[in-house]
């Protein structure tokens, strides 16, 4: 399939699943989906843009509650190891009522990259501020350590990783959220790879930890 046929085939599904109709729950161990799709683009040697949306189900990945579209520039000409990007984030999300809430989120990001034993790891730091429609506005810190072994498996060059963010509150409960993540990246084309992967979500939402279970699935485009 071309790529302008993979990316007509994201577009339809994403406003197919938006437009919906959904109730809004949350269950201790509830299994979700989440679908994303990004871009990439090289606007010169030093710089690039991207853009991202995502899709979120749960009950049982049968209902949608939450999406989200990102852009942002990266400064990738700093040095090879290190990449410096600002972003803004608009995300839509049911709240305990099951009403859709409005976030605008502004967020920097840093992330260092590197080999040890052959392993590539990397380490993203990003600062973001939360601007909620219906609770007060926040900071806050979320750290992501990948690792992706140095194998590839079939002739797809399926490569595993594995990878934990943590999520810290500056002004309200400090530490509520954790996410572990296990994966492969598969190389599609030139321009085109995906990634699908498990993730055990952990939230205190109310002050008692909960756990969701996640499919998860990334298409990556890059011009």
């Amino acid at each position: 399939m071309k790529a302008k046929n993979r990316a007509f085939l994201i577009l339809t599904v994403t406003s197919v699943l938006f437009a919906s109709e959904v109730c809004f729950a949350f269950d201790d161990g509830d299994f979700q989906f989440w679908s994303t799709a990004n871009a990439s683009l090289d606007i010169n040697k030093d710089w690039k843009a991207t853009f991202e949306e995502e899709l979120r189900l749960a009950d049982d990945a049968g209902q949608l509650y939450y999406h989200h579209s990102d852009l942002g520039f990266v400064y990738k000409s700093f040095a090879d190891w290190i990449d410096v990007g600002a972003n803004y984030r608009q995300v839509f999300q049911k709240d305990s009522k099951g009403q859709w809430r409005r976030e605008n989120r502004p967020h920097l990001n840093i992330t260092l990259k590197g080999k040890l034993f052959s392993f590539d790891m990397s380490d993203r730091s990003r600062l973001e501020y939360r601007d909620r429609e219906n609770k007060a506005d926040v900071w806050r810190y979320r750290n992501k350590f990948m690792v992706k072994l140095p194998v590839e498996l079939t002739g797809l060059g399926l490569q595993p990783y594995v990878a934990e963010e943590v999520f810290i509150h500056f002004n309200e409960e400090d530490f509520d959220e954790n996410r572990l993540y296990s994966g492969v990246a598969i190389k599609l084309s030139k321009a085109i790879k995906g990634e699908v992967y498990y993730l055990r979500r952990s939230t205190k939402p109310g002050g008692d930890w909960k756990d969701s279970n996640v499919l998860g699935v990334n298409l990556k485009f890059y011009f």
